[in-house]
C-alpha cells in the first residue's frame, strides 16, 4: 500500500508520493539524501487512514537530490506611459530537484 504526504519546504506545500520527482526552492544540500521533517499530513493512497498534524506529524519524508539548477528566464518589464520610462530585466529562480525515496 502506497502512502502520500504533504510536505512544507521553501514556504510552499507539496503533495508527494514515493517515487515522485519535484522541484523545490533551492536547498543547501548539494548532493545525497535529505529528509523533510516538516510533514503536515500522511495518508494511505486509498484514503483509508489519514494522520493529520496540528501543525505537524511525527513522520519524515526522505528524498534524494538529483539536480540543482536554475529555471528558465522570466522577463520583468516596467513601463510608464508618456514619460519615456521603461526598464527591462530578467530573473532565473534557483531550484533543487529531489526524488522522494521513502515516507515513514
Amino acid at each position: 500500500m502506497s502512502k502520500i504526504a504533504v510536505v512544507r519546504t521553501g514556504g510552499k506545500q507539496y503533495v508527494v508520493r514515493e517515487g515522485d520527482v519535484l522541484r523545490v526552492e533551492k536547498l543547501p544540500a548539494p548532493t545525497g539524501v535529505l529528509s523533510f521533517d516538516d510533514v503536515l499530513l500522511t495518508a494511505a493512497a486509498d484514503g483509508s487512514s489519514v494522520d493529520l498534524g496540528k501543525p505537524k506529524v511525527k513522520s519524515r519524508v526522505e528524498a534524494k537530490v538529483t539536480k540543482q539548477g536554475r529555471a528558465k528566464k522570466v522577463l520583468v518589464v516596467h513601463y510608464k506611459a508618456k514619460v519615456r520610462y521603461h526598464k527591462k530585466y530578467g530573473h532565473r529562480q534557483p531550484f533543487t530537484e529531489v526524488k522522494v525515496e521513502k515516507i515513514s
